[in-house]
């Protein structure tokens, strides 16, 4: 009888953790659009507005995160643009990390990129060093999403 109270209480216990990770996912959780991007590198910064030209949006969920950055211009004109990509991610206490495993640019792939993150309200602000050595590549990225609903 005890045994199987006690089979009762796990199961009890271990349902409650799924639902409860269902009803409160991270705060980080869910699809985010890309409002403006600065690349820092070299002592030069570009900043590019995606409102304009072009749009971009990162879905992240409980294991991972996908973006995906076209023009808006339907890659009719000289601004023409695709990319994607995606992997798993680390994400404890502002640290976020991502595993790029999939990546329109295939140079990119099987890269860890480490970023900070802050959230406020419905705004994500993503900042962090970008390096790839074989390609040259070393810049500090900072992002700025806001939450779609």
């Amino acid at each position: 009888m005890k045994l199987s109270f006690l089979i009762v209480c796990v199961i009890v216990t271990l349902f409650a953790c799924e639902v409860k990770t269902k009803i409160n996912p991270a705060p980080i959780e869910g699809t985010w659009k890309l409002v403006t991007g600065s690349l820092i590198e070299k002592g030069d910064t570009t900043v590019t507005d995606y409102t304009q030209d072009r749009e971009m949006i990162k879905i992240i969920n409980a294991t991972h995160f996908s973006f995906l950055n076209h023009d808006t211009n339907k890659g009719s004109d000289t601004t023409r643009l695709f990319a994607a990509g995606g992997g798993k991610y680390f994400f404890d206490n502002g640290e976020y990390t991502e595993f790029l495993e999939y990546c329109s640019d295939r140079q990119w792939e099987g890269h860890e990129f480490k970023f900070r993150v802050d959230i406020k309200g419905d705004t994500l602000v993503q900042s962090g060093t970008e390096v790839i050595e074989n390609l040259g590549i070393n810049r500090l990225n900072i992002e700025k999403y806001v939450r779609l609903r």
